[in-house]
């Protein structure tokens, strides 16, 4: 059986393949993982390298110096701050859709950057964003158990479409959100052009997924990230997924990539789940099973886990699962802080194992289990040297074994407070600035 070239030792190597400094100074072509020193599908982009320097000065959601802005403005650009704080946005998600962007977080004065009340769809490509924060939550709508309550508000952070590709998500934080937290999508039938694709996240807390809240279809609804059908070559790496009922991640009809060296905390239903909603694909061809390789990844039993497998075919109360391949190679399901729980399998039905990696990325070199947990609870998220109160309060949770799938923001302390802006002014400089923007990420991540 091939395996990955899973590396002994006690420091995690596809840690210092993401975090370790490039030898030098990047030049102006430098890619993501040149400029970096990341890794995963899509990270030869240079997006935002060479371009201008925009500039947010205002936590206001709009107008002029807004990050809405910044997103809006034409041309390669590195979006950088010179404010800190929250921006409320109100119910009024971003949308990003010009290419060839940098969205540096690092550079904000701390706290860093929170947004709160609102998501994010990227739908074009050549794009590196870290260091940011989403609490999207439910704004204080009613939930769908209340009659009053009818329009739902279906908000997260996701690709979008068949623009979006060479796309890296690194070091940012994602909570509360109301259909997944995280995902990869566009159309379900326009095949593997027509959606998105080279996409990684890496090194993200995706965590607490809103349960019975306000999402459109009326149902339970807490999940991690959902990589959609015909979505090809997505690698996760080294994320926190944490109290989400499923979809910590999930991988639809015809979706391939990698899920390398993440920690799974307190899955509800479903940990890892691949496979296409066969009912969604009435009276059509349907679409080849998925293929994914799984290595590396621990799953800790928390107090709303009750998952089947650490790999299952798709599960949906409507359409009926699909099949779905899957390598899998030096998982840890860790139940020993449950009595009276048996830990469940490596496989569920319908998932055939396949004897190696259907895909890898170039470059990366996947850790042992053994050093995974660590690694994550200490480099996950954005800014872990300056965590907010809810990163800092889940990656508690996980060290101390607390911590639930909740209903609403509001059961763990609610949305942190919209204070004064935090004002710094950067001086940028005229060359390097991708070398720059590493040592700055470097202070606020630990080299």
């Amino acid at each position: 059986m091939l395996i990955p070239r899973v590396l002994a030792g006690l420091i995690p190597a596809v840690f210092i393949l993401l975090l370790t400094p490039a030898a030098s100074a990047a030049s102006p072509s430098a890619s993501v993982a040149e400029g970096y020193g990341l890794v995963g599908f899509g990270s030869e982009t240079v997006a935002g390298e060479g371009g201008a320097i925009v500039r947010v000065t205002t936590l206001a959601a709009d107008g002029a110096g807004s990050l809405r802005a910044a997103l809006r403005t034409r041309g390669p650009r590195v979006i950088v701050f010179e404010v800190g704080g929250v921006i409320d946005l109100e119910r009024k998600s971003l949308v990003l859709d010009e290419p060839f962007v940098t969205i540096a977080g690092q550079t904000a004065p701390a706290p860093g950057i929170t947004l709160i009340r609102g998501g994010l769809e990227i739908k074009t490509h050549d794009v590196l964003m870290q260091h940011i924060r989403f609490r999207m939550g439910d704004a204080g709508l009613p939930r769908y158990t209340s009659w009053t309550f009818s329009k739902g508000w279906d908000v997260d952070v996701t690709t979008n479409g068949a623009k979006a590709w060479n796309i890296v998500i690194d070091h940012c934080s994602f909570a509360w959100g109301v259909d997944e937290n995280m995902s990869i999508s566009g159309p379900r039938y326009d095949g593997p052009e027509g959606t998105a694709r080279r996409v990684t996240l890496s090194n993200n807390i995706i965590a607490e997924g809103l349960m019975v809240s306000v999402h459109s279809k009326k149902e339970p609804h807490s999940k991690g990230t959902l990589i959609h059908d015909f979505v090809r070559d997505v690698a996760v790496i080294g994320n926190l997924y944490a109290h989400n009922d499923d979809r910590n991640p999930m991988f639809k009809g015809g979706a391939t990539g990698v899920v390398v060296n993440n920690l799974i905390y307190d899955p509800g239903r479903i940990a890892i789940s691949a496979g296409a909603a066969m009912g969604e694909w009435a009276g059509r061809e349907p679409p080849p099973p998925p293929r994914i390789a799984v290595v590396g990844n621990h799953l800790i039993a928390g107090a709303s886990t009750k998952v089947r497998a650490l790999i299952v075919a798709n599960i949906s109360r409507t359409f009926g699962e699909g099949p779905a391949e899957a390598y899998s190679v030096d998982n840890l399901i860790d139940y020993s802080g449950q009595a009276g729980k048996t830990p469940p399998p490596e496989f569920g039905p319908l998932v055939s194992r396949l004897d190696a990696a259907p895909l890898w990325p170039t470059g990366l070199t996947a850790s042992p289990v053994s050093a995974v947990r660590e690694a994550v609870l200490a480099r996950a998220g954005a800014r872990p040297l300056e965590r907010d109160a809810a990163d800092a309060r889940i990656v508690a949770g996980v060290r101390e074994g607390s911590g639930r799938i909740i209903d609403s923001q509001d059961e763990v302390g609610g949305y942190p407070p919209v204070a004064s802006a935090v004002l710094r002014k950067l001086e940028v400089p005229a060359t390097g600035v991708t070398e720059w923007l590493r040592k700055m990420a470097e202070e606020v991540t630990g080299k």
